[in-house]
């Protein structure tokens, strides 16, 4: 092959490649103007429900054609920062502030029974995980010196704090952002990882505590959001992509996100990051990354190193399907959208 063949041989390849993450786009699906959406649980390709301020809950049966909405009775003024669903009747919604509660409905939202209460001054849960339909984790900000953490072994019905729990100590201004129930995520085994934010950004793991490289030291700084991968030839490690930035900021791509390889032990940086603040990320298959957050909708497609923005509209979180690959997004406004891929 001659050099003028092969350059227009490599000119093609990456003329595709960057057509190909043009061509995605996130459409926008039918919305509930006036809440803002932070909760969000896709279960299937046509199944996803959603969650957020005055109460709201939303469920479509039909990738999102149409939406069933409900106002959680008796609970019109909370604000359920998430939700984890397991099919078309049962979900379980967490809302912050005081007092701390969650919710569990077996009935498609026709009710809901209160399955945990925390009335302590202070209290503020943040997100929530589950690694399948029984084993699940929620995460609080600190109270009395301590990071306040739940468990469920029984799909939502009952929480507690874990016995034997490594006692990780706050430092001042350290907390959690409840942006898109994103920042902890359920492991095998009852472990879990989580990231903090605020005056120091840090990554909890099963062994160790990481301080992240991310723009920090300020009350709106630091980590919002985990992706985790299980590649499946990686002599035993994983693959990690944090998200945050400065949402008080929220156009600046400094800082905003931190990617490992081998379980925490080396970070890099993006060489392209996002474009501004983001709240959450998900990979959607194999290295190939989304991310969103209020200042628009990013793609990567080699394991977050380099990143293409999509959209400039905002979205609070991004989640795929459990089971399949359709990738929903919500945000502000009532905003939902899918990603069109």
């Amino acid at each position: 092959m001659s050099r003028k063949s092969i350059q227009f041989f490599i000119y093609t390849l990456l003329l595709l490649n960057s057509l190909g993450a043009y061509t995605q786009q996130v459409r926008e699906l039918e919305g509930r103007p006036g809440i803002s959406f932070r909760g969000l649980s896709v279960v299937n390709e046509r199944l996803l429900w959603v969650s957020g301020n005055k109460g709201t809950v939303g469920r479509s049966t039909n990738g999102g054609a149409s939406f069933t909405w409900m106002t959680v009775k008796g609970h019109e003024q909370r604000d359920f920062r998430d939700i984890e669903a397991f099919d078309a009747v049962t979900a379980v919604i967490m809302a912050v502030d005081s007092p701390g509660i969650i919710l569990r409905t077996f009935d498609g939202g026709a009710s809901w029974q209160e399955v945990y209460r925390d009335n302590r001054t202070g209290i503020f849960l943040d997100a929530m995980s589950f690694r399948n339909d029984q084993e699940g984790v929620v995460i609080g900000d600190p109270i009395g010196g301590q990071f306040v953490l739940l468990q469920t072994h029984d799909g939502g019905r009952n929480w507690q704090s874990p016995a034997g729990a490594e006692k990780h100590i706050p430092v001042t201004g350290e907390a959690f952002f409840a942006a898109s129930g994103t920042n902890i995520q359920a492991l095998k085994k009852s472990k879990y990882l989580y990231a903090s934010g605020g005056t120091r950004s840090r990554l909890f793991t099963p062994g160790a505590v990481i301080d992240l490289p991310l723009v920090q030291g300020g009350s709106t700084t630091g980590a919002n959001s985990l992706a985790v991968r299980y590649p499946r030839r990686q002599n035993g490690g994983r693959y990690w992509v944090v998200a945050g930035g400065d949402f008080s900021h929220d156009t600046v791509r400094t800082g905003n996100i931190a990617i490992t390889r081998n379980a925490g032990r080396d970070w890099i940086s993006a060489t392209i990051p996002p474009f501004g603040y983001r709240s959450s990320v998900v990979f959607i298959r194999g290295r190939k990354l989304i991310s969103c957050g209020t200042s628009g909708v990013d793609i990567s497609r080699d394991g977050g190193l380099k990143w293409t923005n999509i959209s400039s509209t905002g979205y609070h979180v991004c989640q795929r399907a459990k089971n399949g690959h359709a990738i929903y997004l919500a945000g502000g406004n009532g905003r939902i959208g899918k990603l069109e891929w």
